[in-house]
C-alpha cells in the first residue's frame, strides 16, 4: 500500500485526532449529561467541517511542496474532499438508524452524547483496521474491486427499496442474540452500562444500545469504505478522510436528529451513490472516471434529493404513516 503522504503529515493527523478526542472526552465531559440544542450541535458541525476542509489545505499544500506538481496536489485533494463527501453523506444513513435505535430503547436524550462519544472511538478502531485490510487485498487482488463493485450495486438496489419504508428492530437477530446472552435490565442507573438487580450484576439498557451502535457502524463501514477505495487507492486519504466525517458525526447526529423529517428523500439519493460509486469500480479497467467528474455527481444527487425533500417535506413518502 502506497501513499502520497509524508511521515509528517501523517504525525499531525494522528495528533489532530488525539486534540478532537481530548475535547470531547475531557474538556465537555465537564458539562456533564445535557441536551444538545440545534444551536449547540450545528456550531459543533460547523467547526469540524471547517477542520476537514483547513487538513485538506494542508493535505495539498504537503502534496505541492514534496512532489513539485500543481496538478497532484489538486487531484489528491479532490480525492479526500469526494471520500469526505461520501462517507459525511452516507452516515446521515447511519444517523437515521442510531435515531432508531435510541427511540426504540427510549434512551433519554442527555444519555445520549455518551454513547455517541463511546461509538466514536469505536468507529475509528474498526474503521482503521478495515481500510489496512482492504488496502492491502485490494493490493494483493486486483479482482476485489469488481466484488466490491458490485456489492456496493447491490447494496444500493437494496437501499432504494428499503427507502420511505417504516424501520423496525422487532426482528433485528443481533438485538436477539444480545437479549439471549445477556440478563437485561428494564430500567436505565443513570449512564452506567451494568447495574445489580437482586444482587447479580447484570446489563443496562444503554449497554444494549452501545453494541447495537457499534454493529451498525461495522455494517455502514462495510458500504463506505470499499466506495472510497473506488476513488483512490491511497490509504491515508482514504483513513483520514473517514475519520474527519467521524469525528463530526456526533454533532451532526443531534442536528439531524431535530429536522431528520425533513429529508425524508435523501435516502434515495444515498441509494444511487452507491450504485455510482459501484459501477465506477466494475468499470475502472475500462475507463476511470475522473475525480472531479465523480465529486460532482455525488454533490449533484446530494443537492437534488436535499432540494426535493425539502419541499415535500409534507408529503409523506412511500410506506410511511401519515
Amino acid at each position: 500500500m502506497e501513499t502520497i503522504a509524508p511521515l509528517w503529515l501523517w504525525a499531525t493527523f494522528g495528533g489532530i485526532v488525539l486534540v478532537s478526542l481530548f475535547i470531547d472526552f475531557v474538556v465537555l465531559k465537564k458539562q456533564g449529561s445535557h441536551d444538545i440544542g440545534v444551536k449547540e450541535a450545528l456550531n459543533w458541525s460547523l467547526v469540524w467541517v471547517a477542520l476537514s476542509f483547513l487538513f485538506n489545505g494542508l493535505f495539498w499544500w504537503a502534496v505541492k511542496d514534496s512532489t513539485g506538481s500543481t496538478e497532484m496536489a489538486n487531484t489528491k485533494s479532490l480525492e479526500f474532499l469526494t471520500g469526505y463527501l461520501i462517507e459525511k453523506s452516507l452516515a446521515v444513513d447511519n444517523i437515521f438508524v442510531f435515531l432508531m435505535i435510541f427511540t426504540y430503547f427510549a434512551v433519554p436524550t442527555h444519555f445520549q452524547k455518551r454513547v455517541l462519544m463511546i461509538g466514536i472511538i469505536g468507529a475509528i478502531v474498526l474503521r482503521t483496521i478495515m481500510i489496512l485490510v482492504g488496502g492491502w487485498l485490494l493490493a494483493e487482488f486486483h479482482w476485489i474491486l469488481y466484488v466490491f463493485g458490485a456489492f456496493l450495486i447491490l447494496t444500493g438496489v437494496k437501499m432504494w427499496w428499503a427507502a420511505g419504508k417504516e424501520p423496525s428492530l422487532d426482528d433485528n437477530p443481533a438485538l436477539k442474540l444480545l437479549r439471549k446472552l445477556l440478563p437485561v435490565s428494564k430500567h436505565y442507573d443513570g449512564e452506567k452500562f451494568w447495574t445489580v438487580e437482586n444482587g447479580k450484576k447484570i446489563a443496562t439498557p444503554l449497554f444494549m444500545v452501545i453494541c447495537l451502535i457499534a454493529l451498525t457502524d461495522v455494517i455502514f463501514a462495510v458500504d463506505s469504505i470499499p466506495a472510497i477505495f473506488a476513488i483512490t487507492s491511497d490509504p491515508f486519504i482514504v483513513l483520514t478522510s473517514n475519520v474527519f466525517a467521524i469525528l463530526g458525526l456526533r454533532a451532526m447526529y443531534f442536528l439531524l436528529a431535530a429536522v431528520a423529517n425533513k429529508f425524508h428523500l435523501l435516502n434515495y439519493g444515498l441509494a444511487v451513490i452507491l450504485v455510482f460509486i459501484g459501477t465506477k469500480m466494475c468499470l475502472i479497467d475500462l475507463y476511470k472516471i475522473p475525480v472531479g467528474v465523480s465529486l460532482g455527481v455525488v454533490v449533484g444527487i446530494l443537492a437534488v434529493t436535499m432540494l426535493l425533500s425539502v419541499r415535500t417535506a409534507n408529503v409523506p413518502a412511500k410506506g410511511q404513516k401519515v
